[in-house]
């Protein structure tokens, strides 16, 4: 559903469009009572904003004037409401025309703004999809994230990339359908490697009809949309019909393909009989966290599950988490049937109407109490658990990690935000930084940077020059964005945006480039250790070098040296990730690519033609003229390109 442009209320007129409007400078209760008043008795949604400009909490309501009035008699309401309307300075107002719209806005914004007292949806990251393009002769098996620009038909979502991977390989055996891209299916002259293990009937050269494919694409369609028993049951019977006609090759073919639909199903766990497409909620609360577990059901199969720890205050229970948190899933993601959950939520027929309206056909939420549903529920629940027990052993852990890490480097607390720093490049060739992130919930993956070097003045290979200008480009942006450090620092809700300890790969020249490029942005506060690797490169040798201090080593069976080892690895691990895909785009680039006017086709039809760029760039331009789609003043463009120094 889309929301129309919505009517922004300011004081004093009740129903006006404006800005914010800014409480007396008693603040609190008594200015959230004077501005109630002025608002409209319409639905909406409103924003708490604190003295610095943070947007605190997003609320929507079926009548703003009753419900920002109701913060005014706060009665017996729980210390973090009171810190919430205590803190509040400003406040914004949206009107909208139902509380339908005002319910999807408010979880847009709480998405996009990601307030302190808000239930937050963390890690959310798009789900992966199985696509079998519409737009060739020859339809190609994919995995798909993101926007659906590409003609085709989408199956999901899945769990994760891992899920999509392990089905899309058991389909290639199944149903021998193409997994490479229309360029290498056009440049083909022979059959690759998968044809001749037998995932691909290689259409691309002949060795099956386009009509013969075409039935194994329906086949696999048919698979996706549920007909599985049906596809089986086709299969089953050729086998025999095969058989019959002492044909033993085509019937060992069809053993095969039927042994790899048994592994895809076998794979997939809980299949249920009643349920053909529905997402299932389970909630589950423990030592102040919450782990939702979300399992997708698609053409009655299990398509995997993923747990998410949302960002919620240990007051609220199950069923507020869970509102929240449902409504914020679906902000941009397609919408089942039906919906599992494992606690009656509070609004449950207003969200079945906003999803019904964003999905344009009818939506159920149920808290099933029997059944195979319920059945559904129970298991969900039990992954909870499992999962939550798991986040909270090892969060545990990892605070007594990061205490004892503090010790050992004598910092004044254990951190919070730890950002680690590296650099990878091959002879000074795509040099890339990367910066990782961890603390107390481990690696904030969301947070992990790249740093493409930009330097033109840098000597290749420069390692101090590299660590430099990464530093000077991170730390001159946070203090831009962030503010000085302690203006911005860690809360309640989490770590700040400024790290409490900064790990660097290297030595003594490594720590002083560091600091250096810190004191240049005004930056001194924050402690930089500097990780040098032991002799020969040997792992349990390191020398840590920090300001003030000799260089020292640790025990080799110290927790703290392993941590940091951990550290130093997963920011390796990314930089040499982030090099090795520059390098590949870098390698990827054609001379080609340069020429203005040549396209994909031109470019195809000129390699095809010359069978390399370097060949092409040799070319005469009566040769040029002799390519397919090449006019006499593209040819002189392609000479004259490069000839220039002639």
């Amino acid at each position: 559903m889309s929301i129309e442009e919505p009517t922004i209320v300011e004081a004093p007129a009740p129903a006006a469009g404006g800005e914010a409007l800014t409480l007396p400078a008693a603040g609190g209760v008594e200015a959230i009572a004077a501005i109630a008043g002025k608002l409209p008795n319409a639905p909406g949604v409103y924003r708490m904003i604190d003295a610095k400009g943070t947007v605190l909490y997003v609320g929507k309501a079926r009548s703003l004037r009753k419900r920002v009035a109701s913060y005014a008699r706060p009665g017996n309401a729980s210390a973090r409401i009171m810190r919430m309307i205590n803190a509040t300075a400003t406040m914004e107002f949206v009107t909208t025309r139902t509380e339908i719209e005002a319910l999807l806005l408010e979880a847009n914004l709480i998405k996009r703004l990601r307030p302190r007292f808000n239930v937050l949806l963390r890690d959310d990251k798009s789900f992966p999809y199985i696509l079998i393009t519409g737009d060739h002769e020859a339809p190609m098996i994919a995995k798909h994230r993101g926007a659906r620009s590409r003609k085709g038909d989408y199956y999901g979502p899945f769990a994760s990339a891992g899920a999509v991977g392990a089905t899309i390989n058991a389909l290639q055996r199944a149903f021998l359908l193409r997994s490479c891209s229309d360029a290498v299916y056009e440049s083909r002259t022979r059959p690759c490697l998968l044809y001749q293990i037998k995932r691909c009937s290689a259409p691309c050269t002949g060795e099956i009809s386009l009509t013969d494919y075409a039935e194994l694409v329906r086949e696999a369609k048919g698979f996706l949309s549920g007909q599985s028993e049906a596809i089986r049951d086709d299969l089953a019977r050729a086998m025999e019909e095969a058989s019959a006609r002492l044909d033993f090759e085509a019937a060992a073919a069809y053993r095969d393909r039927i042994a790899a639909l048994s592994h895809v199903r076998a794979h997939q766990g809980i299949n249920p009989q009643t349920i053909d497409e529905a997402d299932v909620f389970a909630c589950h609360q423990e030592g102040g966290q919450t782990c939702i577990q979300v399992f997708f059901f698609r053409t009655g199969q299990n398509w995997g599950n993923r747990a998410y720890f949302p960002r919620a205050d240990a007051s609220l229970d199950c069923a507020e988490v869970l509102g929240s948190f449902v409504t914020q899933f679906y902000d941009d993601k397609p919408v089942p049937k039906l919906l599992l959950v494992s606690h009656p939520l509070a609004e449950a027929e207003l969200l079945e109407q906003a999803l019904s309206e964003k999905a344009g056909r009818k939506v159920t939420i149920l808290a099933p109490q029997r059944g195979e549903k319920k059945d559904l529920i129970d298991h969900a629940l039990a992954n909870a658990r499992e999962a939550l027990g798991r986040r909270l052993a090892e969060s545990s852990s990892q605070r007594m990690l990061l205490a004892a890490l503090a010790r050992t480097f004598q910092l004044e607390e254990p951190p919070r935000r730890i950002e680690v720093f590296d650099n990878s490049h091959i002879m000074g060739t795509n040099p890339v930084g990367a910066m990782i992130v961890a603390g107390p919930d481990g690696f904030t993956k969301s947070q992990y940077r790249k740093f493409n070097i930009r330097s033109q003045d840098l000597t290749p290979g420069d390692d101090y020059a590299m660590m430099r200008e990464v530093l000077t480009r991170r730390f001159s942006r946070l203090v831009k964005e962030a503010g000085a450090r302690g203006g911005a620092d860690a809360s309640d809700d989490g770590p700040g945006p400024w790290p409490d300890l900064v790990l660097i790969d290297g030595g003594a020249g490594q720590l002083s480039a560091a600091r250096e490029a810190l004191a240049a942005v005004g930056v001194e506060e924050v402690p930089i250790i500097a990780v040098a690797k032991g002799p020969d490169r040997n792992a349990g040798r390191e020398t840590f070098h920090m300001a003030g201090r000799e260089p020292f080593m640790l025990q080799p069976r110290d927790p703290v040296l392993y941590f940091v080892q951990r550290l130093r690895d997963e920011a390796h691990r990314f930089a040499i990730g982030s090099h090795r895909a520059r390098r590949k785009a870098a390698m990827g680039r054609s001379p080609l690519d340069e020429v203005p006017g040549i396209g994909p086709t031109r470019k195809r039809a000129l390699l095809r033609h010359f069978g390399t760029a370097k060949a092409v760039g040799r070319a005469s331009v009566p040769d040029l003229l002799a390519v397919e789609g090449i006019s006499e003043q593209m040819a002189r463009a392609i000479y004259d390109h490069f000839h220039e120094n002639d």
